[in-house]
């Protein structure tokens, strides 16, 4: 059984890290590269760095502040934000990005996703999916969450497998920001249904969370931020309670 892993996620806006709630009301949670050396020291397993306004601003990500902060790091690093291209990728990829994110540029051109897996490899490709409860079914939101789509979440998500995304970022809107925890019967849901591995995100409020996803929601990894942040969670005190409640952690 692969180890669970633990993600720190840093929300980017205007060059400063940001934590809102359901995607809205952001305040500053400090110093991008800070908090990137901060967790690598704490035993962090990869690192999320989210442009989160790059695509509504119509612009690429923020290049130098990835190579800041890829400079200071030595674990996993996943970009995204603005991602329209290959030309995108290879741009982050030389300044230190080890995986990218895609979200909205994927809903608008699905074909985006064989073209990146096909030239980088799907190991590098990570489908962000942010989703929201309609109507009785969860879909697919854009735009930083501000846009609801007509694509219901898992079948999406399947199509993105079956086009070589290698890995899937979902993101509960409902959760988000709360502290009440995962969605763990959606990440259930999605995690049976496909092969590749579910980072779930989107609630985390206390160690228990983390349990309940690994556990319930089958998740191969758990995302969070403010909690991480603002210190209220340790990521050693973390990993030290999953492995005492019998998790495979790192």
């Amino acid at each position: 059984m692969l180890a669970k892993r633990i993600i720190p996620c840093l929300d980017i806006k205007d060059g400063q890290t940001v934590k809102g709630i359901n995607f809205e009301n952001l305040k500053n949670a400090g110093n991008p590269v800070e908090l990137a050396q901060k967790y690598v020291k704490e035993g962090a397993d990869e690192l999320v760095f989210l442009d989160i306004t790059a695509t509504i601003e119509n612009r690429n990500t923020l290049v130098n502040l990835v190579k800041n902060i890829a400079s200071t790091i030595n674990i996993p690093f996943t970009v995204g934000g603005g991602i329209k291209s290959i030309a995108d990728v290879e741009r982050l990829l030389e300044a230190g990005a080890d995986k990218i994110s895609i979200n909205s540029s994927a809903v608008q051109n699905p074909k985006l996703i064989d073209d990146l897996a096909l030239r980088f490899g799907s190991q590098c490709v990570v489908l962000a999916v942010d989703t929201n409860f309609y109507e009785g079914k969860w879909f697919v939101y854009v735009k930083g969450g501000r846009e609801i789509t007509n694509l219901p979440t898992l079948e999406w998500i399947k199509e993105a497998e079956k086009r070589g995304a290698g890995e899937i970022l979902l993101t509960s809107m409902a959760n988000d920001g709360t502290k009440n925890g995962f969605a763990c019967e959606l990440t259930k849901k999605i995690t049976e249904n496909i092969q590749i591995p579910v980072i779930a995100s989107g609630g985390a409020g206390t160690k228990e969370h983390f349990l309940e996803v690994f556990n319930e929601g089958k998740a191969e990894a758990a995302l969070a931020a403010s909690v991480f942040h603002f210190g209220e969670i340790k990521i050693p005190d973390l990993k030290q309670y999953l492995r005492e409640n019998k998790i495979i952690v790192r």
